[in-house]
């Protein structure tokens, strides 16, 4: 299977999307801040999100599921994604390398749909985020 898929038709079950390292830098998550008008520290800065309990800095979930909807994105261009639900298993921490990925778990060509059980994991794979995500695809 190529790296990029057009339509429905060239979907197959269980095949895996090819994963994607999103940029967690904090300059990635201060620029992401300012144009979402998010600046508390716990996303920007490493000591005062240790201030709150956390490790280090944090990614927003709602940017994590910007990264899925990327990942997605970049397999299928042409997708309209229709849900992402995701479940917060961990902080995805700024600064430190994730990997995205995803695999199709069902197509209903009827429907032009496609979902794909997708999971965000840190350098030691631990899962931070598991979730699905329905698109549709051209015909």
């Amino acid at each position: 299977m190529a790296d990029q898929i057009a339509k429905i038709s060239e979907v197959e079950f269980g095949v895996e999307l090819p994963a994607f390292d999103p940029d967690t830098s904090i300059e990635n998550v201060r620029r992401f801040g300012k144009y979402v008008g998010w600046g508390g520290g716990r996303f920007t800065d490493h000591d005062a999100a240790r201030k709150e309990g956390f490790p280090g800095a944090i990614i927003p979930g709602v940017m994590s599921q910007g990264f899925l909807g990327a990942m997605i994105h970049r397999w299928a261009p042409s997708a309209q994604i229709k849900v992402i639900d995701t479940i917060f298993r961990a902080p995805v921490l700024v600064d430190q390398p994730h990997t995205i990925t995803g695999v199709v778990t069902n197509i209903e060509e009827d429907l032009k749909q496609v979902e794909i059980d997708i999971t965000i994991t840190n350098e030691a794979n631990e899962t931070r985020v598991q979730g699905t995500a329905t698109i549709e695809l051209p015909a």
